[in-house]
This record gives structure tokens, sequence and C-alpha cells, in this order.
């Protein structure tokens, strides 16, 4: 079956390793907040400032603008009382890539550390047990927080992401040693791929994981103000971390949103299977999928993505 999920992993690729300009200025789609210094992140806090309160991460190469419906869906509802903190990972989307910045030749870490940097926010700020919701690597960063700081986090969304991509390029049998060749070499591709060529490939990956073709060029725009290395370290991390194993020590409420695999062969029942076996770790976990919609649920199903947001929220 894992064979059969190779094509999707390569067109996951893209967008969750979108490619990147090196050290590109931060700009509007960067949002710093004054309050919390940090050379991982920026976070930007919309809302009712004495609502409850729920993070929003984006994935890799994201901007923190992808969840802007989501914000004003959130704070639009009447005597909901949210107060909305985005995160911004720097080197992505035109953010300086500050500690992020990839000065060696082997490749850091940018998805743990920023979890880690949430949860310095979080106890800086005083919040109390939030809701966290991630997308794609903003998942991966979600369950981190959940499973090393779990008395941080009130309930836990992700949002079209598995504990462990590995498995999809190594098969079920995978492990984080196993498939580290294979990360090393999609690092070495990525981070010194010529520019032109990197962004052409990109593109056409990320073409194909929105359905909705108004709000592709917002993704494709991020994609390209983004620090290249920052990405591929980036991605290098999420193929070579297996996070199964850490699944039980999340004591939050967990519940996953996923979409079909972009692949004709890969059913909706085989999409299932695997999302169940990538969760059999954390027996709590709700999982649903979300119909005729691209890896940016946000965007191809935004009043599915809401209404599935929200009963979440109420439970």
């Amino acid at each position: 079956m894992f064979r059969m999920l190779a094509a999707a992993a390569a067109v996951a690729v893209a967008v969750l390793a979108a490619p990147a300009m090196a050290q590109a200025q931060a700009q509007d789609r960067a949002h710093p907040q004054a309050i919390f210094e940090s050379d991982r992140i920026q976070v930007r806090v919309d809302g009712d400032m004495d609502g409850r309160d729920i993070i929003l991460i984006p994935g890799l190469s994201s901007s923190p603008e992808i969840w802007q419906g989501t914000v004003d869906h959130l704070t639009a509802q009447d005597g909901a009382g949210w107060r909305v903190h985005r995160i911004q990972v720097n080197g992505f989307a035109g953010a300086p890539a500050g500690a992020n910045a990839q000065t060696g030749p082997a490749p850091t870490p940018v998805a743990a550390p920023a979890a880690e940097e949430i949860a310095r926010y979080i106890r800086e700020q005083g919040l109390s047990r939030p809701a966290v919701v991630g997308h794609s690597m903003g998942g991966t960063i979600g369950l981190m927080l959940a499973a090393r700081h779990p008395d941080q986090v009130g309930r836990l969304m992700v949002v079209d992401m598995i504990p462990f991509m590995g498995a999809m390029f190594s098969g079920p049998g995978a492990t984080a040693e196993t498939v580290a060749p294979v990360a090393d070499q999609i690092w070495a591709a990525q981070s010194n791929s010529p520019r032109e060529a990197y962004v052409a490939q990109a593109t056409a990956s990320i073409t194909g994981m929105i359905n909705t073709e108004s709000r592709r060029e917002e993704a494709l725009e991020d994609m390209r103000r983004s620090d290249q290395k920052v990405s591929a370290a980036a991605f290098r991390e999420l193929v070579a971390t297996d996070l199964r194993s850490e699944l039980p020590r999340i004591t939050a409420p967990t519940e996953v949103l996923y979409v079909k695999f972009n692949d004709a062969r890969m059913t909706p029942e085989i999409t299932d299977a695997v999302y169940q076996a990538s969760y059999a770790g954390l027996p709590g976990a709700a999982l649903k999928r979300i119909d005729d919609s691209a890896h940016f649920v946000m965007f191809d199903q935004p009043q599915a993505f809401y209404g599935a947001l929200d009963a979440f929220l109420a439970k």
C-alpha cells in the first residue's frame, strides 16, 4: 500500500517544502508581535483581547495570512470571544530567517525549535491551555507542542498531516533511522537546486494542491518569498521525524482533518486506512475526512472547515 503513496508523497513535497527566496525582507505577510521577542517565530494577535485563546500555525513556507478567513470567521461569531494568535515561522513567506537560517553544510531543525518557542510564548503570555490548530507542517508543530508540553494545550486540531511522513517514502517498516538517508538526499537536492528549476517544479505541484484557482497565487507568493534552505531543512526534518511514539503523551482532545491523497490510485478508503494506522497511538483522536478538497482545506472547503472547527471548539 505504501508503494502506492509514492506519487502522493511527491506532490506533497512541493506544498510542504515549497521553494524559497534567500533571506527575503519581512513584508506585509509577516506579522511581528512586539510583546514577544524570538529569533524563531513571530506572532500576530487579533480578535477579542479578553477572549478565549486559539493558536493558528501555518504550514511550511506559508504565511499566517492563510488563516485570514478563519480569523474572520472566529471573530465574527456573536459572543464567541476568541483571541487569535497567528504564528509566523521565521524564514517563511518573507520573514527574515533569524536563527532558522541554514549556515552550514548540514541542515538544522526548524519545526522542533518553533514548537519550543510557541511553548515559551504560551508560558510567558500567561495563556491558559489554548486551542491549537496546525495545517501541514503546522500540524507537526502542533503535535510536538501537545506531546512535549501536554499541560499547555487545551485541544489540538491537525489539518492534513500524519505523524511520520517518512513512512510514505520507505514503507510501513520505516523508522527515523532508516529514512534518514532519503531525507538527506531530499535536503541536498532541494537546498542546492537552481532557483528557476526549483520554483518551476513547486509552482506546478502547488497548483495541484489547491483546487480553488483564485486562491493559488497567495500560496505561490508565500513560496517564492521564503528562504530556500530554511524550507529544505524543514522538509528534511519532517521526513525524518517520527512522532508516533510520542502520541500517547498527548492529553488534549485531538481531531485530525484530512483529504484524500491527490492520486487517482489512492481511494478514500486507502486514505482512511493510512490515517487510522498513523494515529493508532492516540486512540482518542477523532479522524474526519473532508471530501472535494485538496491539501489547503481552508481554501477549497472553507465552510466545511469552519463547521468542523466550530464543532471541535464547542466540545
